[in-house]
């Protein structure tokens, strides 16, 4: 058994990738559109993950945007995607500058969470060691939920 992709329902698919190719950063390794089904299907992967994604490996983020209209709930109950970065600090002050609210910022050096345009839960977490406890992350409230 291996792990190919989780998916994810968007409303908005052009506010979805400018949210997750834009801003985070993943890459686009294929895209579905299936008229029939009246669906779009976009696989999405890291940096370090792309080239098994291209191969039709795992891990992907699918992202599924259905063109008839549709309120999804639930973004919550789903519970959460993962990202290591290599600097989570760093991750966090471009999140910011790119209009998104740090939910629960990295006080610590180790972990943040934001949402995507859907409501869905990203944990941004530091690669190896946590940083030094630092401003204005330490004193940083939280910020809704997450």
């Amino acid at each position: 058994m291996r792990y190919l992709h989780t998916m994810v329902r968007v409303k908005d698919l052009e506010a979805s990738l400018h949210f997750y190719t834009t801003v985070l950063g993943l890459k686009e390794t294929r895209r579905i559109e299936n008229e029939k089904g009246r669906f779009t299907l976009v696989f999405l992967a890291a940096d370090e993950d792309l080239s098994s994604a291209q191969a039709s490996a795992a891990p992907c983020l699918e992202l599924t945007y259905n063109w008839d209209s549709e309120d999804y709930t639930g973004g919550r109950n789903f519970g959460h995607l993962a990202y290591e970065v290599d600097d989570v600090y760093a991750y966090c002050q471009h999140l910011m500058d790119n209009g998104i609210t740090i939910n629960r910022p990295p006080r610590e050096g180790r972990m943040a969470f934001v949402k995507s345009p859907d409501g869905i839960s990203f944990e941004i977490l530091q690669k190896g060691e946590n940083l030094p406890v630092a401003e204005p992350w330490a004193s940083m409230p939280n910020t809704g939920s997450w």
